[in-house]
Order: structure tokens, then C-alpha cells, then sequence
């Protein structure tokens, strides 16, 4: 579910986000959303929902009201699996803190917290409108709140960050006590603001440092990395999240949202997508769907493990068939051979797992793998 406001755009950010004006038109928009998910529900093929992602942009920009109207919908139209993980993203502002029990009463019961950093000159370097002490309120809000399931996100390699204040960062967020941390390093993108007006950022020996520091202290401290930028204590992995890494289904509603259903017979995937602009998506209640578009053979390999290898762990192997109707043998086994040849990948057997020397070079690894795929295939 996404809701593409912000309060202003952050200059690293190229999500589909929008400056808020004075005045949200947030109960048009929620309409929308539910007629948007009338009309894709049907994707679902019977199945219940397991997860469900506010994503932004800002969605704790919403009140609780509007909130629950989409959750209540989702589990009229679709219904709900019994342990259903429910995720909002929240910003540490005091306005938002202010809803944070709405939210769970709205059946909201994982809260995000967007942190990035606590250091006051990273804040404003970032384009943060918080400062270290709110976002420290923030999660003991939410606990106050009810949430016992809180991510908080965290970044490194930010500009002028040494080590030192990289590992500060990541103490302080651990301190608090979250069932869940991403903490991912600072990309510039295209279409963002530091990308035309490049800040300077670590040099590579730093953010290694930064790294090996940082990968210590969280296992040392019982945050288990189960994916490239993600750590939770036992139990408490991103449900939402890992349906995306294991090549699941899922649909995607509102302004510039994508989706990705498999058709019932296996044969096709699909993907589409929602009008990006959030008033063109407003102004189009017959259809929201700006392009939709089938994945062609030949590119779901590479899709499969794009997302699959994320996962420290790996998939099943029965995971690659099921969820592309290929087959292991006549497509990448003789490239995933070689790569185990080269030591970055374990042999093939019930799963498909990197080794720790591939998982810190997974890039290097899914180039390779592309360029082993089976003839048949390319």
C-alpha cells in the first residue's frame, strides 16, 4: 500500500515520494486505494493475505481512521492469514508519535521507524526533519503504543561519517532494543538530488571498516543477518519482506506501486503498474494501471535470484521451479557448477545457497550467473 507524501523530499531518496502541500487529499485517496484493491483482488486466486506494507513516502502523514479503512477493506475483500504481520512506516516526528496507538487499534501491529541516523549532522546532511532524541522517543512511543515489532532503519557510509560515528549510530539503535534493524549503506541514485550535486562519501576503506565493525556488533548483540541489509533477533524476520526475496506474489496498490502475480496455471508471471503521479492516480478510478507487462522467459532466471540470493540462507531449490516453471538442470546448472568451482556457491542439493566469500560478493556472483545461463534459456 503505498502513500507517496512526504513532509519534504529527502535529497538521497528516488522513491515515488511528494512533497505535501497544505492540505493532503487523504480521504479521496484512501477511496481510491480500496477501489484500487477492488479491482486487483480477484490476483489473490483464494488466497489469504500474510502480509501487509504501508509504504511511502510517509504513510504516518495518515491518521489512524484512514489507515484502518484500507486494513479493514483488505481483510473484507481478501481476508487474513492468523498470524498476519501488518506493517507501517513512520517517520520519529512528534506528530506522528501522537497517532502510534491509533495504529495498532487500526490492526496495525509492525511499526518501521524511519531513523537513518541519530548524529545531528548527518540528520540535516540527510534532509532529516528529526533530530537523535526524537527518534529515541519515537520507538519508545511505539512501545508504549503496544508494538512489541519494531524495524528500525538505519544507514551508513552517509557523508563525512567516519567509523566511529557509523558504530555510534548502530550502538545507539541497538540500545533500543528493536526486534528488527535495517541498516543498509547510502547509494546515490539517479533522479535524486545528491546525484546532481554529489556530496563526498567515505572512501572505500572506511566503509569497510564501517562494515566489518558494524556486521560484528550486531551478531555480537543478537541480531541475526538474514538477508544483505537486514537483521532481527530470533523469530522476528521481515515476513512482508521475504515474500519479495523468495519470488513470491504480491500485489501492489497505489500511486506508482508495482505488483507481480503468478497466473494460475504457472505458465505466466505478470507484472504491472499503478500511474505514478499521485494526481493522475487520483483522476483515473476506472483503472489505475499504468503499464502491465509478462516476464519473458529468458529474464526469469535472473529475477529469481536477484531476489532469492539476497537471503543469507538461500531458498529450496524447488523454490526455482515452482516459482518460474523452469527447470534447474536445463537452465543455470552448469553455471551454478562453476561458480561452486570458484568457491561462492554451495553445491547444488536441496537448496540454492551461497558460501560466506559469495555472499559478500553476491554482485560478483549474479554477473557471473547471468553469464552461465543455458543457451536454451538466452
Amino acid at each position: 500500500m503505498h502513500i507517496p507524501w512526504c513532509i519534504r523530499k529527502c535529497p538521497y531518496c528516488d522513491f515515488n515520494s511528494h512533497a505535501a502541500g497544505t492540505e493532503l487529499p487523504e480521504s479521496s485517496y484512501v477511496d481510491a486505494l480500496i477501489t484500487d484493491l477492488r479491482q486487483e483482488h480477484a490476483g489473490a486466486q483464494g488466497r489469504t493475505l500474510r502480509s501487509m506494507f504501508f509504504g511511502g513516502g510517509t504513510p504516518s502523514l495518515f491518521c489512524a481512521t484512514s489507515i484502518a479503512r484500507v486494513v479493514d477493506a483488505a481483510k473484507e475483500l481478501l481476508g487474513f492469514d492468523n498470524d498476519i504481520e501488518i506493517t507501517l512506516e513512520a517517520n520519529p516526528g512528534a506528530a506522528e508519535q501522537a497517532k502510534f496507538s491509533g495504529y495498532r487499534r487500526a490492526g496495525v501491529n509492525r511499526l518501521s521507524i524511519g531513523v537513518q541516523s541519530f548524529n545531528p549532522q548527518s540528520l540535516e546532511t540527510l534532509g532529516r526533519i528529526h533530530d537523535g532524541t526524537e527518534a529515541i522517543k519515537a520507538v519508545q512511543a511505539a512501545r508504549k503504543a503496544g508494538f512489541n515489532n519494531v524495524n528500525l532503519d538505519l544507514m551508513h557510509g552517509l557523508p563525512g561519517q567516519t567509523a566511529e560515528m557509523a558504530v555510534a549510530d548502530l550502538k545507539q539503535a541497538i540500545a533500543l532494543q528493536p526486534t528488527h534493524i535495517s541498516w543498509y549503506q547510502l547509494t546515490i541514485e539517479p533522479n535524486t538530488e545528491f546525484y546532481h550535486s554529489r556530496p563526498p562519501l567515505p572512501p572505500d576503506p572506511v566503509l569497510f571498516d564501517i562494515q566489518e565493525r558494524g556486521l560484528e556488533l550486531l551478531e555480537n548483540n543478537g541480531y541475526i543477518q538474514y538477508e544483505v541489509s537486514a537483521f532481527s533477533i530470533a523469530g522476528r524476520q521481515s515476513v512482508h519482506n521475504k515474500n519479495y526475496w523468495t519470488f513470491g506474489d504480491y500485489m501492489g496498490i497505489g500511486a506508482g506501486a508495482h505488483g507481480k502475480i503468478t497466473e494460475p496455471d504457472g505458465n505466466r508471471i505478470l507484472r504491472n503498474q499503478k500511474i505514478r503521479q499521485p494526481a493522475g492516480y487520483l483522476a483515473r478510478q476506472a483503472d489505475f494501471t499504468a503499464r502491465r507487462s509478462i516476464i519473458a522467459p529468458d529474464a526469469m532466471p535472473m529475477e529469481f535470484f536477484m531476489n532469492a540470493l539476497r537471503l543469507k540462507d538461500g531458498v529450496p531449490l524447488d523454490f526455482f521451479a515452482s516459482r518460474t516453471g523452469l527447470l534447474p538442470e536445463s537452465t543455470f546448472a552448469r553455471g551454478w557448477r562453476q561458480l561452486e568451482q570458484q568457491g561462492l556457491v554451495y553445491p547444488l542439493g536441496d537448496s540454492l545457497k551461497t558460501t560466506q566469500k559469495g555472499f559478500a560478493f553476491l554482485n560478483d556472483v549474479l554477473i557471473r550467473l547471468d553469464r552461465c545461463l543455458s543457451p536454451t534459456i538466452r
